[in-house]
Order: C-alpha cells, then sequence, then structure tokens
C-alpha cells in the first residue's frame, strides 16, 4: 500500500479521479457527417459509417414496406438497402444516377444484421460538430419516425436519426417478411 495523504490509505492500482474535460475547448468538438437525402439531411457522428458505395439496384425481398428497398451485397454480407426518405415520410426517394449507400455499424447488437445501408444523394460532408455551432429544435412539434432530433448545425437544418429505432424497424420487416 502507498499513501496519498496521512492517514488516508490508497492501493498501489488506485488512481486519482479523473478531470472533466473542459467544454469549451476543441476536445468537446466530435467529428460527424452530414448526408443530404432526398427530402432532408441526416448528421450522425462519423464513426457510425463503415463505408461509403456507389448505388447498385439491390435484390428485393417480397413482403417488406417500401421503404426497405432490398438487400444488396457486402463484403460477404447481404445488407438492408434502406429509403430513410420514404421511412419517416420525407420523400419518395429511389436510387439513380449520382446516388450512393453507406454502410452504418449496427448499434443493436443483432449478430445477424450487424449492418444496414442507407440510401443517399452523394457523397456525405465531413463537419465538425461544436457545442456552439449545434442548436436543438426544441419546439416540441412531432418528429418524423425513426428521428431522434432536429437540429441546426452552424445554419444547416438536419435530422438526427434514431439508429437503434431504424435497426428494429429492419429487423420488424425482414422477419414479417420471411
Amino acid at each position: 500500500m502507498t499513501r496519498s495523504e496521512p492517514g488516508k490509505e490508497m492501493s498501489k492500482h488506485s488512481h486519482a479521479a479523473p478531470q472533466a474535460p473542459s467544454q469549451t475547448g476543441p476536445e468537446a468538438d466530435i467529428r460527424g457527417v452530414v448526408i443530404q437525402l432526398s427530402g432532408a439531411r441526416l448528421l450522425l457522428p462519423n464513426a457510425t459509417i463503415a463505408e461509403v458505395l456507389s448505388f447498385a439496384p439491390p435484390e428485393p425481398v417480397e413482403g417488406t414496406p417500401d421503404w426497405l428497398l432490398g438487400r444488396m451485397r457486402w463484403r460477404g454480407w447481404q445488407l438492408p438497402l434502406i429509403s430513410f426518405s420514404q421511412l419517416a415520410g420525407l420523400a419518395d426517394e429511389q436510387g439513380g444516377l449520382g446516388s450512393k449507400v453507406i454502410v452504418f455499424k449496427a448499434l443493436g447488437g443483432d449478430s445477424k444484421v450487424p449492418y444496414f445501408a442507407i440510401l443517399t444523394q452523394g457523397f456525405p460532408r465531413l463537419v465538425t460538430v461544436s457545442r456552439a455551432g449545434l442548436q436543438v429544435d426544441a419546439d416540441g412539434g412531432e418528429l418524423p419516425l425513426a428521428v431522434q432530433a432536429r437540429v441546426t448545425l452552424n445554419l444547416d437544418d438536419a435530422l438526427v436519426p434514431d439508429l437503434v429505432a431504424i435497426e428494429r424497424l429492419i429487423s420488424e420487416a425482414l422477419a414479417q417478411a420471411a
């Protein structure tokens, strides 16, 4: 045992309490991406994205909602490809020339579906998300399906999707189609 103060014993593995990071410096910033969809922009942490691909028509899955566009092959996986715009009721979105597909790491822990993909209109744009530049729209209005929040980032409006809810909706749609 080592002593840190007279009368107080600490084991040799004890550590001082961690200091909270400053909330005003650059360490409070995170890297994010803004993704353009039909009818909206999404704002997400950069770490949720596994890869960006060019659009290719997916293999349809019978008996699923229109927003589940089908399955696509990626690195040995059959990924569900969705139109977030259709899921959230924002716009009718179909892939075409210039469309991209963003592969996301699933956060819900379903080992059968560790990734899923969202159809987008172009490449995601890297952004720095700071507390000062991000404002949450707290007007209390109803949010679209699978949207966690409406935000403004440096004067650009965006939606923060609920990725866990999206995964759940995908799993439910695939289970009903099976």
